[in-house]
């Protein structure tokens, strides 16, 4: 009888797919971008031919492929001070009117102010020196009209030359020709008229106006409509008259990518907004011909956006790509980009060059491999947030979406569950990768479907974060206690670890440190733990000392970050000395909202080491106590969900830093009330939580876009965003993987205490890479069972390096050596035969230099300042 066949997945099943979906990705980009976009690079067009709602209260307008700026007063100064905009037309065109005039300055009318005055001119100037005027002329007739329409003549026209010429020019008409055939001529005359005007806007050397915009002849909704304009005004004269509009101002010719031949030159200087007319619909009428506020509001807004968007400040972050272009970057931040791009192909190409090779040689060496993608991962992020290469649009909540994705995902996770042979122990390193696994997966679904909107979204994933630094707090904690090391090596791995890709995507992003705020918070937070328990620490034997230390450091972290004008005055420090600009009060904000979790995992971490040391689990009411504890955690955390609910995200976050520690030790004592609960982890949790530090920051800019405030879509059209969403996440996972480990390469290469000139190889020992992934929330089990090594005098000694053993010399070794076989390594002085080989001391100093030099040198993009 045959054997029976067992059905295993393939084990690069994961990285096969993710592969394919680069692949794809990059073909798809590369196909729209040179080819369907060719004629519309800035989305212009797309933005307003094309578009859909995201809402259901029609406030939220979602353009074909590219993000919409939301227009405040603040924004129009650089694109609209002193100057002019002026409407011309009907009342459809007057209601327009009086929305631009509103959303430019809120103290102005969003309506005639009087009904007898519904059919008069309007001028209106706004604080910031705008001028809106507004010419009642339904057939675009009136000298007024001509004088505007024909300022484009050449010099020596007999018309009158308009001597301000206007920012904006709209005109629109259309309705009052059907509504009143008989005296205006209809549809002939409404031909014969914008023939002429679309002929003068043509001819003329100059354009009348910055941007002259010719507005669609709106549809209207027959069934609501008064008896009166029902009979006059058809749909299908409506319709006749649009495609005769489109085919003047823009025919297909000039808009089909495949169309080869003519250029831009047949087009005319004129902007045709036909998505007017899709954003329309029948629930947003009364009168079926003048729709809702909110519907000509967003109108107005994509006015604002074709004529100001790329005036506004080229700098992060870039949450508007309609019609606006991505600044080339200054020469330093180029020559910091291309570096980092060509480090790692450079080193491949010498080390295939001049590398030993064999025949079984891989194509990518593993000491190759994490300069090549940190290279790659780079270039990958920098293309998808900084290019057009890929379309960004606008994220749109759903509540059975969110629902969905936390139910597969969820169900992915117990699906993918395994239990230990044996007690693994409280907080043990599988359960709190998994912890820190499940746990970002909520958030990048929050980030991805913009729910922070909703508070009952937005307080728990607060949560969430808080547990994060809980783990901070609980792991060094519990290695200091243990291992009493502190040394320079463990910081500079752990700052390392924790800050490498960070400040890689800072400089070659061109944004903020401080925008990635969760390294910088977590780096924070670990300096003052350090600093807490290396205070003192020949005395952290005794549980009182240490506790009074936990509590004068509560207090004073507290005080100090609670004192504004001493936190204002450190900023100001470093802007002056560094040329490092970031914002005290948002510093202040991150801080302060989780300030006190931090110690309660360092005093959970203190309890946890003591009840080990008295045994307290052994104790015969011990099961007894676990009962208590868990049902009392079902209780807290009932409570902290009604107490959540029931208020605003505002509100929440005055009470966060009192009561996010209850649903955060209600859940570890819960996780670890039972042996099964202990010793079983989700393995699908775990792998992300392995890689929660570069999935929390690379999300940024691949995955979601925008610098955080839209999503990255392959595939333009609503209908794919779910395919979108399965390409991009792959991509996503996999560069987040790749980078998390090669990231741990270079940080043992860089941090080791005796460099050899090349990276660690991983064919001896394994074991120490993972030991620098966890330094940055706990440090691993088994690291905290090494032995201790002391001097003679019995004083306590750094840890070995995590060195393990190198083969023979490569190519690496020989560039670090020097050009001769013979030369020693490291640098010589010129007046002698002293080696200097920097240590880790000096390679931090070294760092830290170049940084400076960066900052100092750096061109910081102006902000928008109103």
């Amino acid at each position: 009888m045959a054997p029976k066949r067992s059905f295993t997945l393939n084990p690069y099943l994961s990285q096969y797919a993710a592969a394919a979906a680069v692949v794809l990705s990059l073909v798809i980009g590369l196909l729209r971008y040179s080819i369907l976009d060719r004629v519309d690079p800035l989305h212009c067009h797309a933005l307003s031919s094309r578009g859909r709602w995201l809402d259901e209260v029609y406030g939220s307008w979602q353009p074909d492929g590219c993000m919409l700026h939301t227009y405040q007063e603040k924004d129009i100064k650089p694109c609209l001070k002193s100057k002019r905009l002026v409407f011309i037309g009907d009342s459809v065109t007057r209601q327009l009117y009086f929305q631009m005039a509103h959303a430019l300055d809120s103290t102005l009318p969003a309506a005639p102010v009087d009904d007898d005055r519904k059919h008069a001119d309007h001028d209106y100037t706004t604080s910031y020196d705008v001028r809106l005027s507004f010419y009642w002329d339904p057939f675009l007739n009136t000298s007024t009209s001509l004088s505007f329409i024909h300022s484009s003549s050449p010099p020596g026209s007999s018309t009158t030359f308009i001597e301000e010429r206007p920012a904006m020019l709209v005109l629109g008409t259309g309705l009052w020709y059907l509504r009143y055939a008989d005296t205006s001529g209809g549809l002939p005359a409404w031909e014969a008229m914008m023939e002429n005007v679309l002929e003068v806007l043509s001819s003329g050397q100059d354009k009348p106006a910055d941007l002259v915009l010719v507005l669609p002849v709106e549809e209207v909704v027959p069934s609501k409509l008064s008896p009166d304009r029902a009979s006059t005004m058809h749909a299908s004269d409506i319709d006749a008259m649009n495609s005769d509009l489109t085919h003047r101002i823009r025919p297909p010719t000039l808009t089909d990518p495949f169309t080869f031949t003519g250029g831009p030159t047949g087009m005319l200087p004129v902007s045709f907004p036909s998505v007017f007319n899709q954003m329309l619909d029948p629930t947003q009428t009364e009168d079926g011909l003048h729709f809702s506020a909110s519907v000509v509001k967003t109108q107005a807004n994509i006015l604002l956006n074709l004529r100001c968007n790329d005036e506004l400040p080229k700098a992060p972050p870039f949450d508007t790509t309609c019609c606006r272009s991505y600044p080339w970057p200054s020469l330093l931040h180029l020559l910091v980009l291309a570096a980092i791009i060509i480090w790692g192909p450079l080193c491949w190409f010498l080390g295939r060059r001049y590398g030993p090779r064999t025949t079984d040689s891989p194509l990518v060496s593993k000491e190759q491999l994490p300069w090549l993608v940190i290279s790659a991962s780079i270039a990958l992020i920098y293309t998808a947030d900084r290019t057009g290469y890929w379309l960004k649009e606008h994220k749109q909540f759903n509540p059975w979406t969110f629902a969905f994705l936390c139910i597969v995902s969820l169900a992915v996770g117990l699906l993918s569950s395994k239990r230990a042979d044996s007690d693994q122990g409280i907080l043990n390193r599988d359960q709190t990768d998994e912890w820190k696994g499940w746990m970002q997966i909520a958030i990048l679904i929050y980030h991805y479907l913009g729910a922070s909107k909703i508070s009952g979204i937005y307080n728990p994933i607060r949560v969430l974060v808080a547990s994060y630094l809980f783990m901070t707090g609980y792991g060094h904690m519990t290695y200091y206690v243990k291992k009493a090391d502190f040394g320079v090596l463990r910081v500079a791995q752990i700052l390392v670890r924790l800050n490498l890709f960070t400040l890689l995507l800072a400089y070659t992003m061109n944004t903020d440190y401080i925008f990635y705020y969760f390294s910088p918070l977590v780096s924070w937070w670990y300096l003052i733990i350090y600093g807490t328990m290396f205070a003192g620490s020949r005395f952290n034997e005794s549980t009182p000392f240490l506790v009074i230390k936990l509590l004068l450091s509560m207090v004073l972290v507290t005080v100090a970050m609670k004192t504004s004008w001493l936190l204002e005055g450190a900023f100001a420090f470093l802007e002056r000395i560094c040329g490092i600009h970031w914002s005290a009060r948002e510093w202040a904000f991150r801080v302060n909202l989780d300030i006190w979790i931090v110690y309660v995992g360092m005093f959970t971490a203190l309890a946890v080491i003591k009840s080990r040391e008295y045994r307290l689990t052994d104790h015969p009411h011990w099961p007894l106590v676990m009962k208590v504890a868990s049902a009392v955690s079902v209780l807290a955390l009932v409570w902290f969900f009604a107490f959540e609910l029931s208020m605003n995200k505002f509100d929440y976050n005055l009470y966060h830093p009192l009561v996010s520690c209850i649903p955060v030790l209600a859940f570890v004592v819960l996780r670890n009330s039972t042996e099964a609960l202990r010793s079983s982890s989700s393995r699908a949790f775990a792998f992300i939580g392995k890689c929660s530090l570069e999935t929390f920051i690379i999300q940024y800019h691949f995955w979601l876009a925008g610098d955080t405030k839209g999503i990255l879509v392959v595939i333009r059209g609503a209908r794919w965003r779910p395919l979108n969403l399965v390409l991009t996440t792959l991509i996503f996972v996999c560069v987040s993987h790749y980078v998390a480990n090669a990231t741990g390469e270079l940080t043992k290469w860089i941090c080791s205490d005796k460099p050899k000139g090349t990276l660690p190889t991983t064919t001896n020992n394994t074991r120490p890479s993972a030991a620098v992934q966890e330094v940055i929330f706990q440090a691993p089990e088994e690291a905290l069972e090494l032995p201790v090594r002391k001097d003679q005098d019995g004083n306590v000694l750094p840890p070995e390096p995590d060195t393990p053993a190198r083969p023979t010399r490569r190519w690496v070794d020989r560039l670090a050596e020097g050009s001769s076989p013979q030369s020693p390594r490291g640098f010589r002085l010129w007046y002698g035969e002293t080696e200097w080989t920097p240590g880790v001391k000096s390679r931090m100093l070294i760092g830290l230099g170049v940084m400076w030099l960066l900052n100092i040198l750096w061109t910081y993009p102006k902000p928008n300042i109103p």
